[in-house]
Parts: structure tokens; sequence; C-alpha cells
């Protein structure tokens, strides 16, 4: 009983390590990839933005291409939208409240991959709320550049209510309707290279 146990267990053991051997560190490449979103106005177009700063932990199987870590932070403040007086608008305590929770955060709960697609679920927190959350991910592939590093590219999109993360700010239009819309598109780009 204890021998078969002990066989388990090793086996246990050397998958485990087998893949781990095979999680490369991922570093965004910030001067070729987006983090960004876009939002209804006037219930008749879509402005976009994006966030400037951003940081990751990432762990990627490149066998099974599976995430095993995923942790990102941006700083809210870095909100970008090409319109100043607007960004400042969105800084304030109407939106992010900047000054009181100056970063928004994303930790990978897991990932169930389907080939090169999968579904990310993980828990997003912005302006101090928590929600899980569900992004679905295109893994573009890995490449070498010609300066001899390997690279990974990653498409990510997901939807979320900006009222479940208290962001409620909005004003009522005349012929009905609202000056801002309540669903958030999440359209990131990520280009990686391994540590």
């Amino acid at each position: 009983m204890v021998k078969s146990l002990s066989k388990i267990f090793l086996i246990l053991a050397f998958f485990i390590g087998f893949s781990t051997l095979n999680a490369a560190k991922l570093e965004i490449d910030k001067s070729h990839s987006h983090v960004g979103f876009s939002i209804k106005h006037l219930m008749i177009s879509n402005v976009k933005g994006e966030f400037n700063d951003y940081s990751a932990q990432i762990e990627f199987d490149t066998n099974t291409k599976v995430f095993q870590k995923l942790e990102t932070t941006i700083q809210a403040t870095s909100i970008d939208t090409g319109i100043e007086k607007r960004d400042n608008h969105l800084r304030s305590a109407d939106f992010f409240d900047v000054a009181k929770f100056p970063n928004i955060t994303f930790k990978m709960n897991s990932y169930k991959a389907d080939g090169d697609e999968g579904i990310l679920t993980g828990d997003l927190t912005i302006h101090g709320i928590t929600k899980t959350v569900e992004l679905e991910v295109e893994f573009n592939g890995m490449v070498k550049d010609p300066w001899g590093n390997t690279r990974a590219g990653f498409s990510i999109e997901g939807k979320i209510n900006r009222k479940d993360f208290g962001l409620t700010w909005n004003k009522a239009l005349e012929a009905g309707g609202v000056l801002v819309g309540d669903k958030v598109k999440l359209q990131i780009e990520l280009e990686t290279h391994v540590k």
C-alpha cells in the first residue's frame, strides 16, 4: 500500500515538474501592445480609449497553450481617450476616483484552452469593487524576432457592466436614453517576449 502511494506521488511529481519546464515567463512589450476599451456615447456611437501604464506577471505553457498565471495592474490615472477634459472627468470621483482607487487589477483564477483559443476567468477589481469576469483569448502564435528573442502574441476581449463596479455617473437625454452606456467592451492586444 505504501509502495503504491509512493509510485502515485512520483508520477504526479513527474507530470507537475514536466509541465513546469514548459512554462515560459512572459514580459509585455508595451510598444507593441494595447490595453483598450470602448463605450457608447449618446446611444449612437462608440468612444474608444486606453490605459497607457500597466504591468503584468504572465506564465504560459508553450506546449499546452495554457496560461498558468496572469496577474495585471493598471494605473487608472493613465486613462487616455484623446480628450484631456474628458480624461480628467474620468479620473474624478464621478468615475474612477483615482485618488482613492489608483489601481485596476486582474488576477486569473482559471484558463480553459481550446486549441489556440480559450476562456480566461479571473477577479477584476475596479473602483475598489471585485467581480469575477470571463475574457475570450486568442493565442496568435510564437516567433523569433530578428534579434533572437522569442515572442508570443495574444488578443483578449470581454464585456463588463461599469455599474457592477460602482461607476454609475450619467445624464439623461431629452429625447430618452442616457449620455454614457453601461456596457464596456474590453479590447486588449499583447505582444510579449520570453524572459
